[in-house]
């Protein structure tokens, strides 16, 4: 019942039925991070789509300015000098038909998945075991690419991948409890930029209806969509 009661308490003070500003919502959600660990300050942004349909998908990735505060161990597949350049970006794991068959029997060593080009025949055979968890390789977001230096970076440097799922919300990891405030806001706003940046031809209405911030034991905040863009 501890945990019962610890939400409770973080609940005091946040009204469920409010939208605050986005800096207030941050401000409210650090100073209920009160775990023994450092929380994920995350977001969930409720879109205007339905994204059965494919001109209402919503996928991208962004840059965060002052990156995720957790370190992603990055796969690469690559033969030959894009092999190097991968291991010499920093990339944790590099292979071809070895790593296509270490993933196929269930050792998946990496959260990010990069490809050249050229193994796309190979790993288009993974679709099944990295569908799932939204890491198939792919050129929109970034992830197929030969500039594999800059891809690896990219990852390692703090880029998120975001996607719609099936209920029309976009959620991502924003940054730790422990990052300040305005470091926090920056994060989001630069999430929430790429998210608009994002909205595809066949979305009608309000594309962004509603946002909430929380962090990972912690309850959600309503936030003011207007303020995202402030």
């Amino acid at each position: 019942m501890a945990i019962g009661k610890r939400y409770k308490s973080a609940r005091e003070g946040v009204d469920p039925e409010k939208a605050y500003p986005l800096a207030e919502a941050i401000k409210m959600v650090k100073a209920r991070a009160k775990a023994k660990f450092d929380e994920t300050i995350e977001i969930a942004i409720n879109l205007g789509v339905d994204p059965r349909h494919a001109d209402q998908m919503v996928r991208g990735v962004v840059t965060l300015p002052n990156g995720t505060g957790r370190t992603l161990r990055v796969g690469v597949f690559a033969r030959g000098a894009k092999a190097d350049e991968a291991r010499a970006a920093g990339a944790d794991v590099v292979g071809a038909e070895d790593l296509v068959e270490k993933v196929q029997g269930g050792n998946i060593d990496f959260d990010r998945c990069i490809a050249t080009p050229d193994m796309m025949p190979l790993v288009g055979r993974l679709g099944k075991v990295l569908g799932p968890r939204g890491m198939m390789p792919n050129p929109k977001i970034g992830t197929v690419t030969m500039d594999v230096t800059t891809a690896v970076k990219g990852a390692k440097g703090g880029s998120v991948e975001f996607r719609v799922e099936k209920a029309g919300i976009v959620q991502a990891g924003v940054g730790k409890a422990s990052f300040s405030e305005e470091k926090l806001v920056q994060n989001v706003k630069a999430l929430a930029d790429a998210v608009a940046k994002a909205k595809p031809a066949g979305a009608k209405g309000t594309y962004i209806q509603r946002v909430a911030v929380s962090s990972t034991m912690g309850p959600g905040v309503k936030v003011e969509p207007g303020s995202l863009h402030d």
